[in-house]
């Protein structure tokens, strides 16, 4: 069988041997061959030695997605093995997770393809045309890899229009409750594969949440408590505590969806969370998460804009030992970077505000073209501006089963820092 070619120029920048995973139309000298969108086909240099072989989309700005480095034939079969190797990675890195991303698109060298698992049901993404006319092998694989009580599919993402797609959602083969519970760090998490964000949850802050643990506690000896040996703990005029969780912190989980940072704060032992989302939906799952914890009576929640309650309560000269800030991807491309870093600075900004002197901030960026760097500098801005001193504790990226690419700086999104928080 002939096999179409890519011939790339010879004075492009060689972001393709660097580990990137896209070509795009500007970078191709010429094609050989006659290839049909969808097709694979070859990827070569200007004096046409081999490269790479890609899924071929003429409609689309990624013209070509790298899916494999070698020669062989993209088959089912070779489907199969890139699925089964991706979810080998995943029980050999994280032994522990029954619930996790499986394959993370191009970082697992499968282009416009998200599988996540949620305990024994699967959410397949489907982003690029390559994946989509193979559809069938990736269905295919999953049911032999995997003991699943069903598929469900979350195509309803607005990239698909970029290649020429529809938007599709909904189950494969048999319907099935798409309310399941995961576990997650010795957590029960009631997820909505269906209706839930993304894929219905995010995986990619598992380890960042872990690392709440050693912040929730230690607060109310700051607030001049005192620990007995025998008997309750008493406070600065001398009155007995009660509370077990005296010794918590009080925080703020802002942009919380179904409550995953509240829950870790408070089986980490916060004294009280304030969980802040604007969806009524994910605030109600958000309490129906505390309640299967028994977390119900340290926790409040409220449905309201997260820029006006913070705004809100820095009027009301309201504060708390840990701001949590964690919002959506308000960069959803590069013309849109400016008006995004306006909202994170904001929302750091009057987070800042309502945290206590020698309290923490945890922020994140989802947004990969805000980079790290714009990131720390926005920060930096934002503590400028609210007359704070920021001192790191730690700083850190997506989970083990999100991999990143060294040569793609795409698949390094996200971004999660902690922070003590100090007058200036």
């Amino acid at each position: 069988m002939t096999v179409s070619k890519a011939y790339l120029k010879q004075n492009r920048k060689k972001r393709l041997e660097q580990g990137h995973p896209w070509v795009y139309p500007g970078e191709i000298e010429k094609i050989e061959g006659d290839p049909q969108a969808g097709d694979v086909i070859y990827i070569v240099n200007h004096a046409g030695h081999f490269l790479a072989q890609g899924f071929y989309n003429p409609l689309s700005q990624l013209i070509i997605r790298v899916v494999t480095y070698s020669e062989v034939e993209v088959n089912e079969a070779l489907f199969f093995a890139k699925i089964e190797q991706a979810w080998q990675r995943r029980q050999w890195l994280l032994p522990e997770a029954t619930s996790c991303r499986v394959v993370h698109g191009e970082a697992d060298f499968l282009p416009g393809l998200i599988i996540d698992k949620y305990e024994d049901v699967l959410v397949v993404q489907i982003l690029s045309l390559g994946m989509e006319v193979r559809r069938h092998w990736i269905f295919a694989a999953l049911k032999k890899i995997f003991d699943l009580r069903g598929i469900y599919e979350r195509s309803d993402v607005s990239v698909r229009r970029l290649e020429g797609l529809e938007e599709r959602v909904g189950f494969i083969e048999e319907p099935f409750d798409t309310q399941v519970t995961v576990r997650e760090n010795g957590l029960s998490i009631l997820v909505d594969v269906a209706e839930g964000q993304k894929t219905g949850y995010f995986f990619d802050q598992r380890e960042n949440r872990a690392a709440l643990k050693p912040l929730m506690t230690g607060w109310g000896t700051r607030r001049g408590i005192q620990r007995q040996e025998n008997g309750y703990p008493l406070d600065a005029k001398g009155k007995e505590i009660k509370n077990p969780f005296w010794n918590g912190a009080e925080v703020l989980d802002c942009f919380a969806h179904t409550g995953s940072f509240m829950l870790h704060a408070c089986f980490f032992g916060a004294k009280k969370v304030t969980c802040l989302d604007v969806s009524e939906k994910a605030i109600e799952m958000a309490k129906s998460n505390a309640l299967l914890n028994g977390f119900l009576h340290r926790t409040e929640f409220v449905a309201a804009n997260a820029f006006d309650y913070l705004r809100e309560q820095v009027k009301d000269q309201k504060t708390w030992d840990v701001v949590i800030l964690d919002p959506p991807a308000f960069a959803k491309n590069r013309q849109a970077l400016a008006g995004a870093i306006r909202g994170y600075k904001e929302i750091n900004l009057q987070g800042l505000k309502l945290v206590r002197n020698g309290g923490i901030l945890v922020t994140a960026s989802c947004s990969y073209h805000l980079s790290a760097a714009l990131f720390l500098n926005m920060l930096q801005e934002a503590a400028r501006d609210a007359h704070k001193v920021l001192r790191l504790i730690e700083f850190r990226r997506a989970g083990r089963d999100h991999p990143v690419l060294l040569g793609s700086e795409e698949t390094d999104y996200l971004k999660f820092a902690i922070y003590e928080v100090f007058e200036r």
